[in-house]
């Protein structure tokens, strides 16, 4: 009934592209399949028995709690107006250096990706604060618009990352079943905080790459991003209020997970206190900015675990059509062994990353390849950091990624959609380019939690 399981699959995939709610048309879709299949005789109603108690597991997972802590602090940190602060700071400290404007948009992005986390958040703040500014200097708007979008993406892989705690929690499930399936009753685990010391090194290592393109550029093409007298003086003391309440912040959270202090929910809780302090320190906190604050994060939070709840009646369903034997079977007769899995899986995710959001391919697509590939001997870090970088290059990526429509609908009007996917190809290529990096260098990711946890 492997078969079933592929309609399955393409009918959910048809059904969120109409623009059915996902949580929605993940679980209702799969209802439909499995009450036809006990009607028809090709689904054992037993199935779904196990339905309650993976709801009741997910609502008892602690890993999980992290997640509305993160978005409640990326949320009050962008209502604190952090980014405007830090790209003032930055921007007269590097501006008078030719593509100096540029680097100071890549380094804020990066330092609202460790605070935030958020990446339509981080795009649409510095498409708003940053391209004005960008073009009124004479950048190109390829390479402003470019800039902003590949600097907001990097929220998806420099921790603390709310996707990294939603792949840690679904790959640590995924090597457990892997562990299982062969024999091995003692199965050893994968934790969010091994996920955020794997991705660590690769996300900064994007970072150098954007800024010597960026220097490169300006060196090479000078016309395109030109230089310009600082306006104002910066001192230490300025640039130290800005700079250190994020910094600390991002220590404080990423700090007690890599060394053993907190566990991710528990940083994620002194995160959001640390929000909320920052935010008090700005006078941007009120009780009705709290409420407004509170209201974002529960429609985040909402929408994410009924995602969830979704996504596991999908693989409910899947797995009783015998979905999970026949990937197997497809991708160990695959050519080039794991390097063809890999690469089917990864091309796979990348295309889907043009329609699905990343939650959705997730707890989707991650549980059902997942211990395919980790049966074959990956390193389950390795192999969530891969998906990581994979579907932020996705996002990343025209016609159809997501950062692209994001950024377009904040943009002003004389920047052409054109431009702006022009602008962003460089930045594929940098992304593209880190994912065989570290194909060929799998140390980069696994260097860094072997040192802190052990191998």
């Amino acid at each position: 009934m492997e078969w079933v399981a592929l309609c399955l699959f393409v009918a959910v995939v048809l059904v969120l592209l109409a623009g059915f709610p996902v949580a929605f048309s993940l679980g209702g879709t799969a209802l439909i399949f499995a009450f036809a299949g006990v009607i028809g005789g090709g689904f054992e109603a037993a199935f779904l028995s196990g339905l309650p108690s993976r709801v009741f597991g997910i609502m008892t997972n602690e890993t999980l709690i992290a997640v509305p802590l993160f978005v409640f602090m990326g949320i009050t940190l962008e209502r604190a107006r952090i980014a405007e602060d830090l790209l003032e700071t930055l921007s007269a400290l590097f501006g008078s250096l030719r593509g100096g404007l540029g680097v100071s948009v890549t380094l804020v992005g990066m330092l609202l990706a460790a605070s935030t986390g958020i990446v339509g958040a981080t795009v649409v703040t510095m498409g708003l604060l940053s391209l004005p500014t960008m073009l009124k200097r004479g950048y190109s708007p390829e390479i402003a618009t470019g800039t902003i979008c590949a600097s907001g993406t990097l929220g998806q892989i420099i921790p603390p990352s709310i996707i990294l705690v939603m792949l840690g929690d679904v790959m640590s499930s995924a090597y457990q079943q892997s562990q299982l399936a062969s024999g091995n009753f003692a199965p050893d685990t994968v934790s969010v905080g091994d996920l955020f010391a794997g991705a660590l090194v690769p996300g900064l290592l994007l970072v150098v790459l954007y800024v010597a393109y960026l220097l490169i550029t300006a060196f090479l093409r000078p016309a395109t991003m030109p230089a310009h007298d600082a306006e104002d003086t910066v001192t230490a003391g300025r640039i130290l209020s800005a700079l250190a309440p994020p910094l600390v912040l991002i220590f404080a959270v990423l700090g007690s997970i890599l060394s053993g202090l907190a566990t991710p929910t528990e940083a994620a809780g002194v995160g959001a206190m640390g929000a909320m302090l920052i935010a008090l320190q700005r006078n941007s906190l009120d009780m009705a900015r709290l409420r407004d604050i509170m209201r974002g994060t529960l429609r985040v939070s909402s929408m994410v675990f009924m995602i969830l709840i979704g996504a596991s009646v999908f693989s409910l369903v899947f797995r009783g059509y015998g979905g999970d034997d026949g990937v197997h079977a497809v991708l160990e007769a695959l050519p080039g062994g794991v390097i063809g899995a890999v690469f089917v899986v990864m091309l796979v995710m990348f295309l889907l990353g043009f329609v699905l959001d990343f939650i959705e391919i997730t707890f989707v697509v991650v549980p059902i390849v997942g211990p395919v590939l980790l049966a074959m001997g990956l390193d389950p870090v390795w192999l969530g950091v891969m998906i990581a970088i994979n579907l932020q290059t996705s996002f990343l990526t025209p016609p159809f990624g997501f950062a692209l429509f994001y950024l377009r609908g904040v943009a002003p009007p004389e920047v052409s959609t054109g431009q702006i996917y022009r602008g962003v190809m460089p930045f594929v290529g940098i992304q593209l380019a880190a994912l065989v990096i570290l194909a060929i260098f799998p140390e980069l990711v696994t260097w860094l939690p072997d040192k802190i946890y052990g191998p």
